[in-house]
């Protein structure tokens, strides 16, 4: 009985995590829609929100530290606990990039760079997390790598992206004419929009970093860890 009892909290700490990636999910793609609608109303909640996620980490925090402690696990529950600690730290940080584009939100101006999809962006890096957690879920491994390999694909899409924006400041938008006030408005709107690709980036990599740790979880196979 001890034994199942022990089985049914690491089944429930698998169905927790997930649960935390669901919900971290459907704030970035809130936070995207906030982005793209203009609204404020939104954003906020995206941002108030946090506390949720963060409370959500915590909890299943202090899960994983008494399976460790209290538990003894042998190698492979070993590797599935220490592996799901790790995802949720990414989860959580996915859900700060979310909050990050609620706030964006709250702070844009007009936007000066149509030619720059942002949706795009977002929409490959939440199918990355969305298919990284599936492989977590199902112990799929080929998805790991292939996870990885679109990061790359992602980075090209983020790089692009910024060199048009910067290109496009270059170029165009500034001009002898502009007063100060203006170019102020300028530059916190360039501002804006690269840390938007930076962070869309970023939870790129927090894909990777949970196909990474699905990998050694359950092949003990460090390759994709870095």
């Amino acid at each position: 009985m001890p034994r199942e009892s022990y089985q049914e909290k690491l089944n429930a700490l698998r169905e927790d995590v997930l649960y935390m990636s669901e919900l971290v999910l459907d704030r970035v793609r809130q936070g995207l829609e906030s982005l793209q609608q203009r609204d404020e109303q939104l954003a906020q909640e995206i941002i108030d929100g946090d506390d949720e996620i963060n409370q959500l980490y915590l909890d299943l925090e202090q899960r994983c530290v008494d399976l460790l402690a209290l538990q003894q696990p042998v190698a492979s529950d070993l590797r599935f606990i220490a592996a799901s600690f790790k995802i949720i730290t990414d989860l959580e940080r996915i859900g700060d990039l979310a909050t990050n584009l609620g706030e964006y939100t709250l702070d844009a101006g007009r936007e000066r760079y149509p030619e720059v999809d942002i949706q795009a962006i977002g929409n490959a890096v939440v199918t990355m997390v969305e298919d990284a957690m599936g492989a977590y879920a199902d112990k799929e491994i080929d998805a790991c790598f292939d996870i990885a390999e679109r990061d790359d694909e992602v980075d090209d899409q983020c790089s692009n992206a910024s060199d048009a924006v910067v290109r496009d400041l270059i170029e165009r938008e500034v001009d002898a004419g502009a007063d100060e006030s203006e170019i102020e408005r300028l530059m916190a709107d360039v501002s804006r929009l690269l840390l938007t690709i930076r962070d869309l980036e970023r939870i790129g990599d927090h894909a990777v970093n949970i196909a990474a740790r699905t990998l050694y979880m359950v092949e003990n196979d460090d390759e994709l860890i870095y």
